[in-house]
């Protein structure tokens, strides 16, 4: 877990992981930012990039779809609804 985005952002070009879990409300760099940024890096497009807010408006919804996330989980997230989108994306990486 990383609390700042330029950190962050090294570490998911250094590790390339299959998920991110990515608040929104972050300091120095917003969330919708870092998700814009980690899908132009190479090799990151398909990466499941989940959004984890406290924002849960509708215009919330679609600026993280805009910055490229794949869904957004409303804090406090369900960590049932989390699993299965973690489980969801080793279905397709096995595929």
């Amino acid at each position: 877990m990383w609390r700042f985005s330029p950190s962050a952002l090294f570490c998911v070009e250094q590790f390339k992981p299959e998920v991110v879990l990515l608040d929104i409300g972050l300091p120095e760099m917003d969330g919708y930012e870092v998700s814009r940024r980690i899908r132009s890096m190479p090799g990151q497009q398909d990466t499941l990039l989940i959004a984890h807010s406290g924002y849960g408006e509708e215009d919330h919804l679609q600026r993280a779809t805009q910055a490229g996330f794949d869904h957004h989980l409303i804090k406090p997230a369900d960590l049932s609804q989390l699993s299965a989108l973690v489980a969801l994306c080793r279905e397709r990486r096995i595929r």
